[in-house]
């Protein structure tokens, strides 16, 4: 598996991390985190997990409750920099993240995914002393309804608390950007944008000014918060608002995703095979229409009108469940189709079948932490804020938040020596997102994104050549 790109060995310290849980979302942390070259422990009480993972992955393992004293002071909790709790049980994750910050000095951070608990992130994070506390489920549920208010999109990113967008499309045979120059473009419409990164085959290019786009091509810009839509519209691509959604599953991803779709003024419909779990959705979303019975039913979606509805998505618990009525619907209807898939394995398959959008709640997961991850491993200059990685971890999109004076502060970015395929999409200075030529600076307080091939930066300074 391929994901988060290749080892950086550098000079910054390694952080010893400890994980606790070896499900899906403790695999990819192992992966990404151990793969930059971190110190990584996992805990488990499986010894079956636990031998799947070490034979995997350069790691340690260690059988035994990760929420008892004993066994976090013999994995060496007092000199830990990040303890992570993933198991499958939200309580134990604030235990585990509790107990492990009042024996140890780490930085900690729970898995919590209970729609109670949602509410009271910011509660328990203070109260409890955590760094993070991470709601898969709930963040897959905005990347689908960003992602259905630009229904042309196949992803979409969120930058600056809200204030930009990454938005990936595919440019379709009669796009009148085909042939184009990426400056011709630029100049040619009123929109505030840039490209950033541009997919053909199997080569992902950052783009200059003369780069001449064609039809097939996936491609990545930037946009300031809401004007995504009349982008995409000025450069040709269709962009459909969608009116109402048919939901497979009534899990809590669900539950999220209703919740937010209906506050955007989407009828949704969620089809649910547990009928005390209906009864609960009915009194959760007074708002939707909760149909009991099976999903796989191809009368059942019917009835339900998968061949009319604006959008489909299926948030079954079964990756397979979920690839089969993605293909099915879009076989009979042009609705707009995102999967959740949970495992990262057969990717190469998947993106084959051409499903479209995709999302995967534990790459969302991995990515916040690794750049909570990298932050802790850099310097005092910057802090990573967001980090996303696109085109299957061919390219990263990091956010920066400028704390220090630095080389690359006050200086005209066309004096700067930038390190190859490396690009600085936007600055955001409080609040007003700025494109920057050559003339603009960077400063102190300012967050801005970068956007390369390399992988591993950790501070502001490793985009310097």
């Amino acid at each position: 598996m391929k994901f988060f790109g290749d080892k950086k060995t550098d000079e910054v310290k390694a952080l010893n991390i400890i994980i606790v849980g070896c499900g899906k979302v403790g695999a990819t942390l192992t992966y990404s985190l151990s793969n930059e070259g971190n110190n990584v422990t996992m805990i488990d009480i499986s010894q079956e997990r636990i031998d799947d993972i070490t034979n995997q992955y350069d790691v340690m393992g260690y059988v035994g409750n990760g929420a008892s004293y004993s066994t976090l002071k013999e994995v060496g909790v007092d000199d830990a920099d990040l303890f992570i709790a993933v198991t499958g049980s939200d309580e134990l994750n604030l235990l585990c993240c509790t107990v492990a910050t009042r024996v140890g000095k780490c930085s900690a951070i729970a898995r919590v995914r209970t729609p109670d608990y949602n509410k009271e992130i910011n509660y328990l994070r203070d109260r409890l002393e955590l760094a993070m506390i991470i709601n898969p489920e709930f963040e897959a549920a905005l990347e689908i309804a960003r992602i259905l208010y630009l229904p042309s999109a196949l992803e979409v990113g969120s930058f600056a608390h809200g204030e930009a967008e990454m938005i990936k499309f595919k440019l379709a045979e009669d796009s009148p950007l085909d042939g184009k120059q990426v400056a011709q473009i630029s100049h040619g419409i009123s929109q505030r944008f840039l490209f950033t990164a541009v997919q053909r085959e199997d080569k992902v290019i950052i783009p200059n000014g003369l780069f001449t786009l064609e039809a097939g091509d996936v491609v990545s810009i930037v946009t300031p918060r809401r004007q995504g839509r009349s982008c995409l519209n000025a450069l040709g691509v269709k962009t459909p608002h969608v009116r109402d959604a048919l939901i497979v599953g009534g899990g809590k991803g669900a539950y999220y995703l209703a919740t937010q779709l209906i506050h955007e003024g989407i009828e949704v419909k969620i089809i649910e095979r547990d009928t005390d779990r209906c009864e609960e959705l009915s009194v959760l979303l007074p708002e939707a229409i909760i149909i009991n019975g099976n999903g796989t039913d191809e009368a059942l979606l019917y009835e339900a009108g998968i061949e009319t509805v604006g959008a489909f998505v299926p948030l079954t618990g079964i990756d397979e469940e979920n690839i089969m009525l993605t293909l099915h619907a879009k076989g009979v209807s042009e609705t707009k189709v995102v999967t959740k898939v949970n495992r990262f394995a057969f990717h190469e398959v998947i993106n084959s079948l051409d499903l479209g959008s995709i999302v995967y709640p534990r790459i969302i997961t991995s990515e916040y932490i690794l750049a909570f991850a990298r932050a802790k491993r850099a310097s005092m200059d910057s802090a990573i804020e967001t980090l996303y990685h696109m085109y299957d971890g061919a390219v990263e999109a990091i956010e920066f938040k400028i704390e220090n004076e630095s080389p690359i502060t006050g200086v005209k970015l066309k004096h700067l020596r930038l390190k190859k395929n490396v690009m600085v999409s936007f600055i955001n200075r409080n609040g007003r997102i700025i494109f920057p030529t050559g003339d603009d600076t960077i400063e102190v307080g300012d967050t801005m994104m970068i956007v390369t091939t390399n992988s591993g930066f950790n501070d502001i300074s490793d985009i310097l050549d």
